[in-house]
């Protein structure tokens, strides 16, 4: 479809030439004075760019600028007049004007690369805009105004646009899929594909199936149409890759040849497969550690941490979780019936002070399980579960040694700390901590091997 433009002048003549010219490049609208130049405006919102004569009986061109830009801010406008001066130029300049041509239009092929420049200019400014309104309405996702926070919002803004890959770092639960939803949405691949991959909950062999897909007859089980994987899918989008560090050695040197040349083959098969996405990785281990220890390939480290988004634990932003907890309990009050209305200050102050071993995903849990069997409108200290109310002394300082921990020391702590608190309930601990129960014995067992 053809942009359209407005053409305002009172001498038809100069109109229709105007309209003439345009015709193959846009759709253009005529209009003999402000009036009718408002009323077209109105009629048509997705009008681009006014073009105006500045001396017209009625309004003039600047007052007529000043109008339609208030009902459309980002709307092109270029000035004609026959009576060019410094003066004029500046005040139709103050008033929003793109640009300022004299007549007679002799030169139309000069005025024509003035109109398309106006046209670029207003269009990248709405896609500013655009930008800075999803931008606020992504970050509303997170809650939270610590200086840790603040600096992850920042990397967001720096990152989404650019296509380098993000390594994103945090312990379980403090929102590392948000981070990566939030990279993709804000960037220019928001209209492709979004594909997250949990890499540790896979074994080697369906990992690589779900990654490089396979064609038909390919191995003992396969689907007999063959499968696309998952970076197959992921062309023209992001590619989201969850607990990275538990990806086995073939598969990381197959995954840092996709990395390198964006091509891959599907198992049982010769042909190369093209692909174009952006690679997004996350993980709640320390990862230069891995590679110190042989565990993680070096290489692909360095591939995958172009750009580190690292997030805080929520214990080292204690001033958010009131902040989250107010945002939490209005969300889980709305869905059920809206009767609690608030939480008591000491309830609040036993919630500060827990040391969160599920970080933000167990709060939000403790929250819903609050707002749910509330006693009355207000939470207080006797709706809080067991594990708040009693293991906030218990779970507080000793679980961080002074030497300060690695991320998986951190999480060790925070996974035995929260298996004593629920009597070592293997069920209870994983709900606690927002994982699954099969993540939580897969990480005893690791520990028992070392």
């Amino acid at each position: 479809m053809k942009q359209k433009i407005l053409i305002v002048d009172d001498e038809k003549p100069l109109r229709d030439m105007l309209a003439k010219w345009f015709s193959n490049t846009y759709e253009c609208l005529v209009a003999p004075d402000a009036e009718s130049a408002m009323a077209a405006l109105g009629e048509n919102p997705d009008v681009v760019l006014m073009i105006s004569d500045v001396r017209m009986p009625g309004e003039d061109g600047v007052s007529l600028v000043r109008r339609a830009k208030a009902i459309s801010p980002h709307l092109a406008c270029i000035l004609l007049t026959a009576y060019g001066t410094v003066d004029l130029a500046v005040e139709a300049m103050k008033e929003g004007a793109d640009d300022f041509f004299q007549k007679p239009v002799t030169d139309l092929k000069q005025f024509e690369l003035r109109v398309a420049k106006a046209i670029r200019t207003a269009s990248l400014e709405r896609e500013v805009a655009s930008l800075k309104s999803q931008l606020a309405t992504e970050l509303e996702t997170f809650t939270g105004k610590s200086p840790a926070m603040e600096k992850v919002y920042r990397l967001i803004r720096k990152a989404a646009p650019a296509s380098a890959n993000v390594l994103i770092e945090g312990q379980s639960g403090t929102g590392k899929e948000l981070v990566a939803h939030a990279l993709h949405n804000l960037s220019p691949r928001a209209n492709g594909p979004f594909v997250a991959v949990e890499c540790a909950a896979l074994s080697r062999d369906l990992l690589e199936s779900e990654l490089f897909g396979y064609v038909k007859n390919a191995f003992t089980g396969a689907d007999p149409k063959g499968r696309i994987g998952r970076f197959e899918a992921a062309n023209g989008g992001t590619l989201f890759l969850d607990e990275i560090s538990e990806i086995d050695p073939s598969t990381q040197v197959k995954l840092l040849r996709v990395l390198e040349s964006r091509t891959f083959q599907r198992i049982g098969d010769n042909a190369d497969v093209k692909t174009d996405f952006r690679l997004v990785a996350a993980t709640n281990r320390d990862l230069a550690a891995y590679v110190a220890e042989g565990k993680f390939r070096e290489d692909l480290y360095y591939r995958l941490n172009v750009i580190d988004i690292h997030l805080p634990a929520l214990k080292d932003r204690p001033g958010d979780i009131a902040l989250l907890a107010s945002r939490f309990l209005k969300e889980f009050s709305a869905a059920n019936g809206g009767t609690v209305k608030g939480i008591d200050p000491r309830a609040m102050k036993a919630l500060e002070e827990y040391p969160w071993p599920g970080n933000v995903r167990q709060l939000r849990n403790v929250m819903e399980k609050m707002v749910v069997l509330a006693s009355g409108p207000t939470l207080g200290e006797g709706d809080l579960p067991v594990e708040i109310s009693e293991g906030a002394k218990a779970d507080g300082p000793a679980e961080v040694p002074a030497e300060g921990p690695t991320l998986a020391d951190a999480e060790k702590a925070r996974i035995l700390s929260a298996l004593a608190a629920a009597g070592n309930n293997k069920s209870r601990a994983a709900e606690v901590l927002g994982i699954s129960r099969r993540t939580l014995h897969r990480k005893l067992n690791e520990w028992k091997e070392k």
